[in-house]
């Protein structure tokens, strides 16, 4: 499918009225309606489908008007969200848990520095779920519930 900024995007790129994250708004330049989606996903600006199903959800990306595999691509990506048992999104689990995490390694002192820098250095749900065991040796099973559940319900 072939995304094309709308004029909301323009205007938001333009003042940065609608917050997006630096990734976000690196892979949203590239949407000029001559790349793909996966051609974005694939440039290597970190990005997931979930980031750029979120921008068409704010109204700043829209699909080509001749794009005759729009229609097809977009249901089914609507049809098969990665959620779980909540139906929360992996996104929406990292925006979550993020807080959680930098709270708990923060906390440790000079002892989870080095810690805290790598959950900081995270950029989706998958790199706080690889980190999470680290965090739970760190801090103990009990302060550690809470971003399990933010992860994982």
């Amino acid at each position: 499918m072939i995304l094309v900024k709308t004029e909301a995007g323009h205007q938001a790129l333009k003042d940065r009225s609608i917050p997006l994250s630096p990734r976000q708004r690196s892979a949203f330049i590239l949407f000029d309606g001559k790349r793909s989606v996966d051609d974005v996903l694939a440039a290597g600006m970190g990005i997931v489908r979930e980031d750029i199903d979120q921008m068409v959800g704010l109204g700043v990306l829209e699909p080509v008007a001749g794009s005759a595999t729009a229609p097809a691509e977009a249901a089914a990506a609507a049809a098969a969200p990665a959620q779980g048992s909540s139906g929360r999104s992996r996104q929406q689990r990292y925006k979550d848990a993020y807080p959680i995490a930098t709270q708990l390694t923060g906390s440790l002192g000079l002892k989870g520095f080095r810690l805290n820098l790598q959950v900081e250095g995270t950029t989706s749900y998958e790199d706080l779920l690889a980190l999470a065991p680290k965090i739970r040796a760190a801090v103990g099973p009990e302060k550690a519930a809470a971003l399990d559940k933010a992860l994982n319900d």
